[in-house]
């Protein structure tokens, strides 16, 4: 993968040794906010008024300016591993089809045929397969797997024509550290990965989400505003109420660490376990595993982390707005470093399930009844994110920035 993808250049680093000093970094933050019965706060809390979920020209906004305009994560480099695979990325608006070419690269093409603009691939998200060339089920026009036209049935009828035989339309794309990046917009400029991920690379780049293997994926649905569901994956307030029976037992309870790099973040919820370490010397606590959620700006949420120690998961989620009171996330399970055997592959799957059953029931069960309510409160209403939601406040506001629409705290 590395010849593929310039951004991977760390083949002498020792990424487990790299992972295990931050943890211990991570548990030293972890332990004193323990200790003091805090957690890491904003300068006090944040009133939104419930237009910034509900209006229509917001949405807009945020339709034009993220997801048609920003780098999106297609997928990883896990998701076409092998020349003539193919990952369909529907999601952001325009159908895309990321392909690996017979040069090694990844490409995005609309899945459009230039004849007539009927689609190239049928299949509904999530679908990928693997192919040599595309063949339209329209008149058969035929591209090869770096969008090059090279079957025209009845050529002699486009004689003269300019555009009578053209190759695939592209959009801008990127690899870099195990991602896969689309910009949704044909006539966009280069992607600049390095730029985009700025200081978050090495973050990122110490999960090695190049050797990530897919294991399972699938969709969950929201009926709420993107961002309100977005909201639930960036604080541990709501542990112990939300979800009892699951982390709400293993974690604290609105106790995080926050590290915001640029319009990027990662957050860290701790395990009942560090607390132990309160008033321990630091050389006698425990070895632990680097985990934590990784939140890649605009709407992507990584998750690295272990079921038990040394085993490992990554889990990526891609919020999209369907309209702007649906939410369709992908989500997809990895093997971080490759399928050990049938049962690392079982676990991995069971990681699965049991994250779709929490964040499909509970996450985003809560989201869509809150946005109903939003939908009918009082003209003057407000949301609130406190102090303790820091995570959340920061993306509002790196959203409202990007978009150049100020955050509504007043009533409009």
């Amino acid at each position: 993968m590395a010849e593929r993808d310039p951004g991977l250049d760390g083949g002498e680093i020792d990424w487990a040794a790299t992972r295990r000093e931050n943890a211990r970094a991570i548990d030293r933050r972890m332990v004193d906010l323990i200790a003091s019965k805090t957690t890491d706060m904003a300068d006090g809390p944040l009133p939104l008024h419930k237009s910034v979920y509900i209006d229509e020209p917001r949405f807009a906004a945020e339709r034009e300016k993220l997801f048609l305009s920003e780098p999106l994560v297609a997928g990883l480099s896990g998701d076409i591993p092998e020349p003539g695979d193919i990952l369909l990325f529907d999601a952001a608006g325009p159908s895309i089809l990321v392909m690996r070419g017979r040069d090694g690269s990844a490409r995005a093409f609309l899945n459009m045929c230039t004849h007539r603009g009927a689609r190239l691939v049928e299949e509904s998200e999530p679908w990928s397969g693997n192919a040599k060339r595309l063949a339209c089920p329209f008149h058969a026009w035929t591209f090869d797997n770096q969008g090059a036209l090279i079957g025209q049935p009845g050529k002699a009828g486009f004689a003269g024509c300019d555009i009578g035989a053209r190759d695939l339309v592209e959009v801008p794309c990127a690899e870099h550290l195990g991602l896969l990046l689309v910009r949704a917009d044909p006539d966009g400029d280069p992607i600049d990965a390095a730029a985009h991920l700025g200081d978050f690379a090495p973050v990122l780049e110490q999960l090695e989400l190049h050797r990530a293997v897919p294991v399972k994926r699938g969709i969950l649905k929201a009926d709420s505003n993107w961002k309100f569901a977005l909201d639930t994956y960036g604080e541990g307030y709501h542990f112990k109420t939300l979800h009892a029976s699951t982390i709400g037992q293993t974690h604290y309870n609105d106790i995080c660490v926050f590290e915001p790099v640029g319009r990027h973040h990662r957050v860290g919820f701790p395990d009942l376990s560090v607390g132990k370490n309160v008033g321990k010397d630091e050389a006698d606590w425990p070895e632990t595993d680097y985990g934590g959620v990784h939140f890649l700006f605009p709407n992507t949420v990584i998750f690295f982390g272990s079921l038990t120690p040394g085993v490992f998961f990554t889990q990526v989620f891609r919020l999209f707005p369907d309209g702007v009171g649906k939410t369709r996330c992908q989500f997809a399970v990895y093997a971080p470093f490759g399928i050990i055997d049938e049962e690392y592959r079982a676990t991995c799957e069971t990681a699965y399930d049991a994250t779709a059953k929490v964040v499909q029931t509970e996450d985003y069960r809560v989201a869509a009844a809150g946005y109903a309510n939003l939908l009918t409160a009082p003209d003057d209403f407000h949301v609130v994110l406190g102090a303790n939601e820091i995570a959340l406040q920061a993306v509002h506001r790196h959203i409202a920035e990007t978009i150049g629409m100020p955050l509504p705290t007043e009533r409009s």
